[in-house]
């Protein structure tokens, strides 16, 4: 029976839930010294985390089978659990608990009779494992509410900060006052073109994602999954990269982002990856598909947790992310490596210009609610059967944080199984990013490989714009 404090599940909850797309995030926090079990669980208790309402209900359906989400009582003790893993002290951290994460990503789903979040305490490997269900919220609202309950690590007194890099539209307005008529009706003109390019593109892409959708993949390669490969065994590696490193090769393309020099880097690594692992040479120009997940709410980045919390801001809690089909072509030589970021800022930018985004986020949530969450589904897992590999890029804290006064080594994401052979999240923390690489093993056996192409493929990057710049100073000189 339906009470009155139920709550429905949002569209894009209901999409999570279903066994095809059943997704869970698996978040691993490092910590630097040993982790006290009842510091930890005071911290949780205290932390703003269980007073937000669906950290603290319980999933039911009704006789129809629409889901809500019920308050209930919050018992630690079956939310929180000591894993003692690892047998041999002398194996290595890192390689020990991607195991373990990669065995979480295909056999250890969310137990209904309870809220939908769990913590797994890895004591001897100084770390925990944050599983929340993925109908709780996405990885912009989970990471705001997990720093709310964090301090910086050298002033504990003050609550860990969230980097925020919204464009004001002010300083638009005010450069327009400034221009004369000449420069503004260029202006004008340049605003006209740039609304049809972006009726253009967000028509193309829209035709595309719904082709995706019924018949249209990828060629098939060494990386490809498909219709099943979700509940194939996983492998676990992260690639590590500098944000220095990605900032140095981003200030040498013109207007470049850490977006782009990571799809960049994507690119090259899995053609690396191919060149490497393929006897029969790929054809070049090869085309394989990135299913993208972008933040569509109004202010991009990292949120404050009241304004995601606070129904009348432009920001709302819960699922606000929409899918981009970002293409990837294989080549076997590249003079300038930095031709990769070219391409696929070029590439990006025509996608931002668009509301594929947008389109394919409220598709969906018109589908969940008048075809309902089997067609819905069905659809979703079409566009992953038909793509190649998915990608994600959360920004994470820009200083050292803590949590219980331990201070937090690295943050690291990944999530349950999908159709892909390749799911790859990343998380910036204090200076550096770590990309979680999670592999269907039957198909890529040695993601740590892999791991080295993407992390190659960026310091190959950074070089070049080393060599760049010491010949122009020479020219100079």
């Amino acid at each position: 029976m339906e009470r009155e404090d139920d709550e429905p599940v949002t569209p894009a909850g209901r999409f999570f839930l279903q066994p095809e797309m059943n997704q869970v995030i698996n978040c691993v926090i490092g910590m630097k010294n040993p982790i006290d079990v009842e510091d930890l669980k005071t911290a949780i208790n205290d932390s703003v985390m269980l007073q937000y309402p669906r950290f603290s209900s319980v999933l039911v359906r009704n006789r129809q089978g629409k889901e809500y989400w019920r308050r209930t009582q919050v018992d630690l003790a079956k939310h929180v659990f000591i894993r003692e893993i690892g047998s041999n002290e002398n194996d290595d951290d890192e390689t020990v608990v991607n195991d373990y994460l990669a065995d979480l990503a295909v056999s250890s789903p969310m137990n209904t009779d309870k809220p939908l979040w769990e913590l797994h305490v890895l004591r001897a490997r100084k770390c925990f494992v944050l599983r929340i269900h993925h109908a709780l919220g996405d990885g912009i609202s989970l990471m705001s509410l997990f720093i709310s309950s964090c301090r910086k690590a050298d002033r504990p007194d003050e609550m860990a900060t969230i980097p925020n890099h919204s464009s004001s539209s002010s300083s638009i307005l005010k450069r327009d006052e400034e221009i004369g008529i000449s420069e503004r009706m260029k202006w004008i003109w340049r605003m006209l073109l740039r609304l049809v390019m972006a009726a253009w593109f967000s028509l193309i892409y829209a035709i595309e994602f719904l082709l995706r959708s019924l018949w249209l993949k990828d060629e098939k390669t060494a990386i490809t999954g498909g219709s099943g490969v979700e509940l194939w065994p996983r492998k676990l590696a992260t690639a590590k990269f500098r944000i220095d490193d990605m900032k140095a090769v981003k200030k040498a393309v013109a207007n470049a982002t850490i977006n782009d020099v990571l799809f960049g880097v994507i690119s090259s690594g899995l053609s690396r990856y191919l060149e490497l692992k393929t006897s029969k040479k790929s054809r070049e120009g090869l085309r394989m598909s990135g299913l993208a997940m972008v933040n569509i709410r109004k202010q991009p980045g990292l949120q404050e947790l009241s304004k995601l919390v606070n129904s009348k801001s432009g920001s709302r809690w819960g699922n606000q992310f929409g899918y981009m089909i970002l293409p990837v072509y294989y080549h076997r030589e590249v003079n300038d490596p930095l031709q990769y970021i070219m391409r696929a800022k070029a590439m990006i930018d025509k996608k931002k210009l668009s509301l594929e985004a947008h389109f394919s986020y409220r598709v969906g949530a018109l589908v969940m609610t008048l075809l309902g969450p089997k067609v819905a589904t069905y659809l979703n897992y079409r566009i992953v059967c038909n793509t190649t590999f998915t990608i994600s890029n959360v920004l994470g804290p820009e200083e050292e944080i803590m949590v219980a006064g331990n201070p937090i080594t690295y943050i690291r994401v990944n999530t349950a199984a999908l159709a892909h052979a390749i799911t790859m999240h990343m998380v910036s923390y204090a200076g550096r990013a770590d990309m979680q690489i999670l592999v269907a093993k039957e198909i890529i056996p040695d993601p740590k490989v892999l791991a080295k192409c993407f992390e190659d493929a960026l310091l190959e990057m950074k070089d070049a714009v080393a060599t760049s710049t010491k010949v122009q100073e020479e020219k100079v000189s």
